[in-house]
């Protein structure tokens, strides 16, 4: 699998907007403190406003704050806005697919992974991300030296 730019921004975002509480954030501060690039971030932006992920105020003291309480907003949440479904096989989804022959089984791979993907970008809240922590399946996931060891 792999994470978009798009999505890595949208999740660097919207963090920095759950630990910033209620204070409207403008998108130009917002992308300083994301370090993501602000033209970039306008767009996505729109796009987690489309989900209702977040919302813009106008006027003095405007800017981007959640829509919903950060206990509320997975990091599937976020990417599914800026991106769509989390796994997509050929722009296919995996529980759509079939396969002739030796390779017949393997949209049920493709199924896994998706639910394994779910199990992790569901589990984790904006929330867990302002507090600094992550919950115990990702704990016990990256626990593993073999999970930060590159292929």
């Amino acid at each position: 699998m792999r994470i978009s730019a798009k999505a890595d921004y949208a999740v660097r975002a919207v963090a920095e907007l759950a630990g910033g509480g209620h204070t409207p954030m403008p998108a130009e501060a917002l992308a300083r403190a994301a370090g993501v690039p602000h033209r970039f971030l306008e767009g996505i932006l729109s796009d987690l406003r489309r989900d209702g992920i977040v919302m813009s105020r106008r006027g003095a003291g405007g800017g981007h704050v959640l829509a919903r309480p950060p206990a509320e907003v997975t990091l599937a949440d976020v990417i599914r806005a800026v991106d769509g479904p989390l796994v997509f096989v050929r722009d296919e989804r995996p529980g759509e697919m079939a396969y002739q022959g030796a390779a017949a089984v393997l949209p049920q791979v493709w199924v896994a992974l998706r639910a394994n993907v779910r199990a992790v970008l569901e589990q984790v809240t904006l929330a867990d991300l302002a507090a600094g922590h992550v919950p115990a399946v990702v704990q016990e996931l990256t626990a593993d030296e073999d999970a930060w060891r590159s292929p």
